[in-house]
């Protein structure tokens, strides 16, 4: 048994084609609680966006991106990164995002200047009363696993989504060395997507191939630890989103540009394996305790 702690599962729209409409549907269907997408940038799409988000009543996680989507411009100064930030939160409430998931910074600024950012950044999220969540991600600031338990050194108030795949290419491994602590980031992890990674890039071709096993059993026993710690700290539900995608992530077979599996099929195999992982984490924790 979980006791009242859920886990609660979003579609992504990372590479999504369709309508709106299209994905609401194919997503109940599938058993997703709600959608994960980037914010609209224009105006009219936004407030579009917003009408079908309350008519559908549809549970809502917002993406945003400082200084540019994906990669940050690289002469954009941590300043405007913040002006950037506030400006995108203002926009953002009328969607009324259960919370915000926030790319943020750049790789290249030394740790002072990251701490000082993320700071501020802080401040810029307590003003807009919104509940934001700093995501990992190469070419950002928390590209590193070591980078980010530096910035909880001195920021132990940040608040995370972990997307570990990005710090398994970054660290070219596995992170399951008895070196490799991560609790302190554990601990602060609020959401968490859910791609496989491998030593050699973001996204295995599938996650049920068995030449993949040990990649995801390794993402497993650390979407776990996170489970734990957060109905340790009195959490009743915790979200997922399986984020397999687009973008050079899905590999494509040579000379034909086909590529190797269906996306949508992916993530529904991802949120269909993590269903049952909760489970049965759960249920053998019962059982043992």
């Amino acid at each position: 048994m979980t006791d009242s702690f859920k886990l609660e599962t979003f579609r992504s729209l990372w590479g999504f084609q369709g309508t709106w409409e299209q994905a609401a549907r194919e997503a109940r269907a599938a058993g997703f609680d709600g959608l994960e997408a980037r914010m609209p940038q224009d105006a009219n799409e936004r407030q579009a966006f917003a009408r079908f988000l309350q008519s559908h009543s549809l549970p809502y996680i917002g993406i945003l991106f400082t200084s540019a989507p994906v990669l940050p411009h690289q002469a954009h100064t941590p300043q405007q990164h913040l002006d950037d930030l506030a400006l995108q939160l203002q926009q953002m409430q009328a969607l009324a995002p259960r919370f915000v998931n926030v790319l943020a910074g750049n790789d290249r600024w030394p740790l002072a200047q990251q701490v000082d950012f993320f700071g501020r950044a802080m401040e810029v999220i307590d003003a807009s009363g919104l509940t934001c969540v700093f995501e990992t991600h190469r070419a950002r600031s928390l590209y590193s696993p070591w980078v980010t338990l530096d910035l909880i050194a001195q920021l132990p108030d940040l608040r995370f989504t972990s997307d570990i795949s990005h710090w398994v290419v970054t660290c070219e491994r596995l992170l399951e060395d008895p070196c490799d602590d991560l609790t302190p980031f554990i601990e602060r992890v609020h959401h968490i997507q859910a791609r496989v990674g491998y030593d050699q890039g973001p996204q295995v071709p599938h996650p049920a191939a068995p030449e993949h096993a040990d990649a995801l059993a390794f993402h497993q026993r650390h979407w776990a630890a996170i489970w734990e710690a957060q109905r340790s700290a009195g959490h009743e539900a915790t979200t997922l989103t399986p984020e397999f995608g687009v973008d050079g992530y899905l590999h494509h077979l040579p000379f034909t540009d086909v590529p190797v599996a269906d996306l949508w099929q992916l993530n529904r195999w991802m949120a269909d394996c993590e269903r049952r992982h909760f489970a049965q984490h759960f249920s053998q924790r019962s059982h043992t305790s």
